[in-house]
This record gives C-alpha cells, structure tokens and sequence, in this order.
C-alpha cells in the first residue's frame, strides 16, 4: 500500500472514531484534511481502513469502546427481535466489533413488500424517517427507516437505520468480505458474538 493511502486509512479512521463519520466520507475529508487531490480510485479500500479502526480503537478506546459496543448490540438484538418477521440481518461497525457510541445501528431488512415494514412500525406507534441510498448492484435506492432508540446503558438516543431489500436480495446477503469476515449476521449470529464477548 502506498504511503499516501497509509496516511488517508489512518486519518480516516480518527475521523471514525472521533466524529463517527462513514468509511466513505471519512476518506474524501482524511484525504482534503491532508492536502492530497487523490481520486476516488486512490482511496484505501474500506478494510484497510477497518483495519486502522481496529488498531484506533485499541490505543486509545480500549476502556470505553467494549462497552459501548455491548449497548449497541443489546439495541440491535432488540430491534432484530421486534422486527423478526422481516428477517432482520445486522451490518455495519455495530457487527463488524468496531462501533463506538457515535455508531449507528445498521439493520438491513428482507421482505415481499417493504411497505408492510412502515405499516408495522406506524401499526406500533414508532416514529420514523424515510430516507434512501444508492443501491449497490445498480438497481432503484434502497429505502431507509431512521428511528431513535433511548440506550439506558448509554444514557442518549441511538439511531436505528432500518434497510430495506427485497426477500430475493437474502440469498446474496451473507457473503464474506476479501478477509473471508461476514458483512451480517442474523439474531443467532448476534448473540453467539455477545456470548463471547
């Protein structure tokens, strides 16, 4: 890995940690913090950012971070069992072991109407936001469901980003990333990581 890619992962994964801004948008501002007109193409992959998050966090978060991950994942394990019936799937730094308490909790959801997802949560009195990204394989922008969950262990709200996929989008949803780690897990998966940690 070149030198300034080095440079843009590390200052990028400050920005994570710290400010708790995505992979993507960390590495335009590490690489704009840091003077370098890089392109796109230029950037460090999201692992070997991952990878400077990991060692961010070990040096300097190693007495906050576990627990504030432990909260995260009592957040999602909530919403993945309130939600099961659209076979809620955990993404992100919140699965992936490298979420701080500036994290958001990233559910991606599974069902035959997304609709019948909204009717559910407005059917419980759960407010929410509508939003949407850019769909990664090239389709219509996924929709996105924001709602704020209180953390008792936190003592502050956490956001929840409900994704919603179509049911045929399950079968590709748990393919491991170029280290051979999974991208999601189910709420078994979830709980087998908060048993042993």
């Amino acid at each position: 890995m070149s030198r300034t890619r080095a440079e843009i992962a590390a200052a990028a994964a400050r920005l994570v940690v710290e400010e708790g801004l995505e992979y993507g948008a960390a590495k335009r501002r590490a690489a704009r913090d840091l003077g370098l007109g890089v392109r796109a193409g230029e950037l460090p992959s999201n692992e070997v950012v991952e990878d400077e998050v990991r060692a961010y966090l070990a040096l300097y978060c190693a007495d906050t971070q576990p627990a504030e991950l432990a909260a995260l994942r009592e957040v999602a394990a909530h919403w993945m069992e309130r939600l099961a019936p659209f076979r809620p799937h955990l993404g992100g730094a919140v699965w992936r072991g490298t979420a701080t308490r500036l994290s958001a909790v990233q559910l991606a959801l599974y069902c035959d109407d997304p609709k019948a997802t909204e009717i559910a949560l407005i059917n419980r009195g759960i407010d929410f936001d509508v939003g949407s990204l850019p769909n990664g394989r090239g389709g219509e922008p996924l929709e996105v469901l924001t709602l704020a969950h209180r953390s008792a262990a936190l003592g502050e709200p956490v956001s929840v980003h409900l994704v919603l996929h179509d049911l045929d989008d399950l079968r590709g949803a748990l393919k491991p990333d170029a280290g051979g780690r999974s991208l999601r897990g189910d709420l078994p998966a979830l709980r087998r990581l908060m048993m042993e940690h």
